[in-house]
């Protein structure tokens, strides 16, 4: 890393019902794996990525909320300050894709209407197992004018395209607004001396 360079810090979330697959989509792209056996999320857990786009460092905070009922009032908490989210569902289970729409109120209430987010389908892989349809997820994505991307964490269809797209058009918000995001100099700077005449 240049050591003039600035790097960007920004917040992900992501978020959806229980075993919707989050904590592997967040694997698959973080650490570039896929486990099979299942731990659920207690709480909020969270990992780091480093980018470089567009000559910029950019730092990626990723949070994984917990997806049970339980957790919700700890979860949405995060929310707040947040630069975009993935609000995702699992396609072969029809009310984690009904709560989507409840997900997207928690991060109006939570993070505010003008926050960047993409809804995520997961679990393409299991087209045998399917019970909603690609057009219902797009639909429902163009209703609340975000983008919608289909994802498998198991075999890595869209993961790091959904992840790319949601800091593009974060970064493109905010050249676009005159916004800052968070701004770390990591440019070296002298020592000040104390007590100096």
């Amino acid at each position: 890393m240049d050591e003039t360079s600035d790097f960007l810090l920004l917040k992900i979330i992501l978020v959806g019902d229980a075993l919707v697959g989050k904590t592997c989509i967040l694997q698959r792209y973080v650490d570039h794996s896929f486990h099979h056996s299942y731990v659920s999320t207690i709480g909020i857990d969270f990992k780091v990525k480093t980018l470089h786009l567009n000559d910029k460092f950019i730092k990626l905070q990723i949070w994984d909320t917990a997806g049970q009922e339980r957790f919700h009032t700890i979860s949405t908490r995060y929310f707040r300050g947040a630069h975009g989210l993935l609000i995702i569902y699992d396609i072969t289970n029809s009310v984690s894709f009904d709560n989507v729409v409840g997900w997207m109120k928690d991060v109006d209430a939570n993070a505010g209407e003008d926050v960047d987010r993409i809804i995520l389908g997961n679990k393409c892989d299991l087209e045998e197992k399917r019970i909603v349809s690609k057009e219902k997820g797009e639909k429902l994505a163009w209703e609340h004018g975000v983008r919608f991307f289909e994802t498998s964490a198991k075999d890595n269809v869209n993961i790091e395209k959904a992840f790319l797209a949601l800091v593009q058009d974060i970064m493109n918000k905010n050249y676009i607004c005159g916004q800052r995001t968070d701004v770390v100099n990591l440019k070296k700077t002298e020592k000040k001396k104390c007590c100096s005449r």
